[in-house]
C-alpha cells in the first residue's frame, strides 16, 4: 500500500527550490503580519546584527553573535507553527493543546537564554 503524497511534495529539481523559496517568503510575510513576538525578535536581530558588526571582535565572534539571534527567530517560527497547528485542530481548551503551546514557548525561552548568555560571554571576554 502506498502512502498518500501531498500535492506540495510533487515538485522536483529546480521547481521544488523555487516553490520552497516562495513558501518561505509566504511564511516570513505571515509571521510579520500576525506574530507580535516575531516582529519584536526581528527588531532585536537587526539591532544586534548592527552592533555585532561594529564591535571590535573577530569575524567568527560576529558570526556567532548574529547566529544565536537568528536561532531565536528560528525557534519562534517553529513555535508559531506549533500554535497554528494546535489552533487549526481545535480552538477548544485542552491540556494537550496547552502542553504543545507551552513546550514551544519554553523552547523560545531557552533560545533567548542561549543568546543572552552568548552575548554576555563574548562581550565580557572582550571588554573585561
Amino acid at each position: 500500500m502506498t502512502e498518500p503524497v501531498s500535492e506540495f511534495k510533487s515538485k522536483s529539481g529546480f521547481k521544488r527550490i523555487v516553490a520552497a523559496t516562495g513558501y518561505s517568503i509566504d511564511g516570513f510575510k505571515s509571521a510579520w503580519a500576525s506574530e507580535h513576538a516575531f516582529r519584536q525578535e526581528l527588531l532585536m536581530v537587526v539591532i544586534g546584527t548592527i552592533i555585532a558588526l561594529v564591535l571590535p571582535i573577530s569575524s567568527f565572534q560576529k558570526l556567532f553573535l548574529i547566529a544565536v539571534l537568528v536561532l531565536v527567530l528560528i525557534v519562534e517560527l517553529i513555535n508559531s507553527a506549533i500554535e497554528a497547528v494546535v489552533d487549526r485542530v481545535s480552538l477548544e481548551r485542552h491540556p494537550l493543546s496547552k502542553n504543545a503551546k507551552d513546550f514551544g514557548s519554553a523552547a523560545v525561552m531557552l533560545a533567548v537564554m542561549i543568546a543572552v548568555a552568548s552575548w554576555a560571554v563574548v562581550l565580557f571576554n572582550r571588554f573585561y
